[in-house]
């Protein structure tokens, strides 16, 4: 089964960054004015870990019930095994953790696609996992 274009991908992600600011909005946002209102604040480090946490239940919970994201569905994309199954539960926490550093270094894990022989990112080379068409 053939990768979805890089395009299609990229216009995939670029709506899941608003995915993404809409639960730190509520998820992150939302507790730190509640907090502010009693005198209570969180260390840097606990705010990075409070984030980091709140997009892995998003993200793992997606991929393992169904193997999409809302942007995945509306762009018909799906995230699979490189066997075709679902993602296991910690193939999906590894996917994640990988996709960070895919991401943050100026974005080098979703270029790769361009280079790599399935048209994948690294994180999904690296994990075991494929981005697919859904439809």
């Amino acid at each position: 089964m053939a990768a979805p274009s890089f395009r299609r991908r990229l216009v995939c992600l670029l709506y899941e960054s608003l995915v993404v600011f809409s639960i730190l909005l509520i998820g992150f946002l939302m507790p730190e004015i509640v907090l502010s209102g009693f005198g209570m604040t969180l260390s840097g480090k606990a705010m990075w870990i409070h984030v980091i946490l709140l997009l892995m239940a998003y993200f793992v919970w997606c991929w393992l019930n169904g193997g999409q994201t809302l942007p995945m569905k509306t762009w018909k994309l799906r995230v699979i095994n490189s066997d075709g199954r679902p993602l296991r539960p910690l193939q999906a926490v590894f996917r994640y953790c990988l996709a960070w550093p895919s991401m943050l270094l100026f974005g080098i894990g979703i270029f790769w696609a361009l280079i790599d022989r399935d048209r994948q990112f690294l994180h999904d080379r690296i994990a075991g996992t494929r981005i697919v068409s859904a439809g």
